[in-house]
């Protein structure tokens, strides 16, 4: 197999995952969520660089990110950032960091939730084929059964509401009203966010954004949070049986918003395309400011 050197004493990876180990990069901000290590890990935390971007997996240990921002335009908005990858791996990077900044710089709280992953295997070689498998083989069926979806995601869904109670707790602190505590997850990260909404029980997030993850249907409830969906007709990952998603919150008379570009792929994120699913951020943002989000609020106690 061809390989191309990696930098310093890192191993060699082939050039057809273009895969670069890295060390774990420094996190002094990253608050430990207190849900214990994953039960089954068997191997460490480990991370490494794709698409000039940083990604981790065998995450054992959930952690939260702040991203407060300058307290003189800060909203009182919070969002949970849940970045993608799988879960087997996380785009630390361009799901969750680079996002979390953007919605600083409008006056929104954010926090990139590090939450536990499937155990994968040690050598980057390794994960690379187990990742081109899933992406290879068929679409799994939990993708289109939400019962079996959500009963896959009890570690991560715990993740997710230690995470809102973390957020909650320091509410006066952070300049936070408890009141309006959203998040937005990417592809896997967005099928977190989607059942944090409907089975996280606390968690209740105030509003959610589902950017390029699952579309398959739940029963949502009266009481289901403000949706706002972004995803691409070119996306590989897409579901082919349309939105049924949108309608299952349009069913349950709730807010849903959906924007379906053209062109830009699965897991554009943050990063600038020719497309216009790069509008997606400013569009995101507008939907915020429509339902009042982005008004200075003044917090209460949690």
């Amino acid at each position: 197999m061809t390989t191309t050197a990696a930098t310093g004493d890192a191993p060699a990876v082939p050039r057809q995952h273009g895969m670069t180990p890295i060390e774990i990069p420094a996190q002094p901000d990253a608050i430990e969520l207190g849900t214990g290590q994953l039960p089954e890990a068997s191997a460490p935390e480990a991370w490494h660089s794709e698409y000039g971007s940083m990604f981790a997996r065998n995450v054992g240990t959930a952690t939260l990110t702040p991203f407060l921002p300058d307290p003189a335009k800060a909203t009182g908005t919070a969002v949970i950032v849940a970045p993608g990858g799988g879960f087997m791996s996380l785009s630390m990077e361009n799901e969750g960091w680079d996002v979390a900044r953007a919605l600083a710089d409008r006056g929104v709280a954010a926090f990139v939730l590090k939450y536990r992953l499937k155990p994968t295997p040690e050598g980057l070689d390794d994960f690379a084929a187990a990742l081109g498998a899933m992406l290879a083989g068929p679409r799994p069926s939990d993708r289109h059964d939400p019962a079996t979806a959500l009963r896959t995601l009890d570690l991560q869904i715990a993740d997710a509401r230690a995470a809102f109670a973390l957020v909650r707790s320091r509410a006066t602190e952070w300049t936070i009203d408890p009141e309006r505590v959203g998040m937005v997850g990417f592809s896997a990260g967005a099928m977190l966010t989607v059942a944090t909404a409907l089975v996280g029980e606390d968690a209740n997030p105030a509003f959610i954004g589902n950017i390029y993850g699952p579309l398959a249907a739940f029963e949502a409830p009266e009481d289901a949070p403000p949706l706002f969906i972004a995803l691409a007709a070119d996306d590989g990952l897409m579901d082919p049986s349309g939105f049924p998603l949108v309608e299952s919150w349009r069913a349950a008379g709730r807010p849903v918003e959906l924007h379906f570009y053209e062109q830009g792929g699965h897991g554009f994120g943050m990063y600038p395309k020719e497309t216009t699913s790069t509008d997606w951020f400013g569009s995101f943002v507008s939907w915020m400011r429509m339902h009042g989000l982005l008004k200075r609020a003044e917090p209460t106690s949690p």
